[in-house]
């Protein structure tokens, strides 16, 4: 198994908030990299202050084929662990054949999983509802982060996190995944009876608000059909911001434990598997 690790952040966020998990993962003897979308290779300040104009036309398409790119690049196959919209990048790139295991860490879904439950519309509206937010730079507000990413933390601590991490974004990927299951050339399309993919683990929040678990469970079970290993777990009472909240460590060591099976020739199982 690999030793290298790309860590793919999610919407609004940098490379700053794999901080916990690359430390983590960097300790246990892994080569650790967590490269920046397009156009965030800029200090925070200033991508608050003055986002590039280019981010507005910034589409799924284009950041995974950046990723991909990076990876093909690397003296090996890395692990791919991505979060939210990482999470579905993590899934194309495996379908594409890159990557040696993959990790989608409560993932934004893939076209065919429907996720319209009343919290992830509360959470995905304010990009949705913006005019003509498909060729603009959103912003999230504080309140909106409060309730979509850091639900289960103290106030006191959803300010900080909201005032460290949070970025301006492109609205179009908001409004390429919620159109997804219209068009069936979608960036957000990946197939899911790949049997030549590498092994992909999916994990959930169960207290996830903009990525409820349903929606997670429901995008490991449309992979049902496929012989290539798929695993699932669900962590209770856990929010979106499961790679870095309380508790953090549990998640982390549950991954590092998965990445141990595969390199224990576990990786060639047959059906998917549910972890318990």
């Amino acid at each position: 198994m690999a030793k290298s690790i790309v860590f793919i952040h999610g919407a609004f966020m940098t490379p700053l908030c794999w901080e916990q998990f690359n430390g983590y993962f960097a300790a246990k003897g892994y080569t650790c990299n967590a490269p920046p979308w397009p156009y965030r290779d800029q200090p925070i300040s200033e991508l608050r202050s003055n986002p590039p104009a280019a981010l507005a036309h910034l589409g799924i398409a284009e950041i995974v084929d950046h990723y991909a790119s990076i990876i093909k690049a690397m003296n090996e196959p890395p692990i791919l662990i991505g979060h939210s919209f990482g999470g579905l990048f993590v899934q194309i790139l495996l379908d594409r054949g890159l990557g040696a295991a993959g990790v989608a860490v409560d993932p934004a879904p893939p076209r065919g999983v429907l996720a319209f439950t009343p919290s992830a519309i509360k959470a995905n509206g304010p990009m949705l509802l913006t005019w003509m937010g498909w060729k603009r730079i959103v912003r999230m507000s504080l309140k909106t982060f409060r309730y979509a990413f850091v639900n289960t933390l103290p106030p006191a601590d959803q300010r900080a996190v909201y005032q460290r991490q949070v970025v301006p974004e492109t609205g179009r990927i908001f409004f390429q995944a919620a159109f997804a299951p219209l068009r069936s050339s979608s960036p957000a399309s990946v197939n899911f009876k790949n049997g030549q993919r590498a092994p992909l683990l999916i994990t959930a929040g169960g207290s996830d608000h903009i990525v409820p678990a349903s929606a997670n469970r429901s995008n490991y079970l449309k992979y049902k059909h496929s012989p290539a290993r798929t695993d699932f777990k669900e962590f209770a009472g856990r929010g979106h911001w499961i790679m870095a909240e309380p508790g953090w460590e549990e998640v982390a060591g549950y991954i590092d434990d998965w990445l141990g099976e595969l390199q224990l020739g576990q990786r060639i199982a047959k059906s998917p598997t549910e972890a318990r």
